[in-house]
């Protein structure tokens, strides 16, 4: 191959050139939060009915197991983010540690994500205000949510970021609702023993390894986004230490406590056959939760 076809140097360089570097403000727990952000504290929720049908009945054990995968993937991601100290992710460590080209596929496998994730968004979003307002068509929802998504975006990244935070702190404050009632339920049902139960996790009846297995590759998108830390390592402080620990504490909180939701869930409805819609189970388990004001 000929030097002429490969990104000049100066394009793979780690370190950004004179007069281009930003500031680093950013500390580990700014990391964390955003990372927190991009994934969603609820990122488990709309995942719940395909999981327990898919897992026949062992949703949290997909959950957890994904954790295990994509924990091996955010130290991955923190070694790379030490060795790269530079925005880009995937597409800057591809490129550095292979080849230009491979780096070039993974950038538009990264771009594509990136344009799927919205369309899951809008989707989700339309299924469940449908649910919630079944007189206005799902099609109408979805121009809807999709026309919020793209204003609130071109408002600017200081507006998108603002509304992030105001985003994530109702839905902590929903979910968190939601533990609490369904502890209290669980616990008045039947005490310790409804509380805490190994079947959510093994049920010798049901389990079956390649139906986890399956259901597990469904379930690792709840960790979607936790390489977003990644971009901003230009931007923090100490980015050989604090990405990785980034990257690694956000799909631990992402891991336990999406599966403390999913865990609650499968005890207060145990049969996933009697789901009406799989796509919005979890807000079936809400309402025999807290009634139809949570729902």
């Amino acid at each position: 191959m000929s030097t002429s076809k490969r990104l000049p140097e100066s394009a793979l360089s780690a370190e950004p050139a004179p007069g281009q570097e930003f500031r680093r403000v950013l500390g580990l727990w700014d990391l964390v939060l955003y990372g927190i952000v991009l994934v969603m504290p609820i990122a488990a929720v709309p995942l719940f009915g395909l999981t327990q049908q898919l897992s026949n009945g062992h949703a949290v054990t997909t959950i957890l197991l994904a954790m295990v995968a994509m924990g091996f993937t955010a130290v991955s991601y923190g070694r790379m983010a030490a060795l790269y100290p530079s925005a880009g992710s995937a597409y800057t460590y591809v490129s550095l540690s292979l080849h230009p080209r491979l780096g070039f596929l993974t950038g538009w496998a990264m771009f594509l994500d990136y344009l799927l994730v919205p369309l899951i968004c809008t989707i989700y979003g339309a299924l469940t205000l449908a649910k919630l307002i079944p007189a206005v068509p799902y099609s109408v929802w979805v121009i809807l949510f999709a026309a919020v998504i793209t204003g609130v975006n071109l408002r600017g990244i200081q507006f998108t970021a603002r509304t992030n935070r105001i985003l994530m702190a109702v839905m902590m404050v929903v979910i968190c609702t939601f533990v609490v009632l369904a502890i209290r339920m669980l616990f008045a049902n039947g005490g310790w023993m409804g509380l805490l139960s190994i079947e959510p996790i093994y049920d010798a009846k049901t389990f079956h390894f390649p139906a986890i297995l399956a259901a597990t590759s469904v379930a690792a998108l709840t960790y979607g986004g936790f390489d977003g830390v990644t971009t901003l390592a230009e931007e923090v402080h100490n980015p050989k230490r604090n990405v990785l620990l980034a990257a690694v504490i956000v799909c631990l909180f992402t891991g336990i406590f999406g599966g403390l939701q999913i865990y609650l869930a499968q005890l207060v409805w145990p049969d996933y056959h009697t789901f009406k819609n799989l796509e919005t189970a979890f807000m079936d388990v809400s309402r025999k939760v807290g009634g139809e004001w949570l729902f």
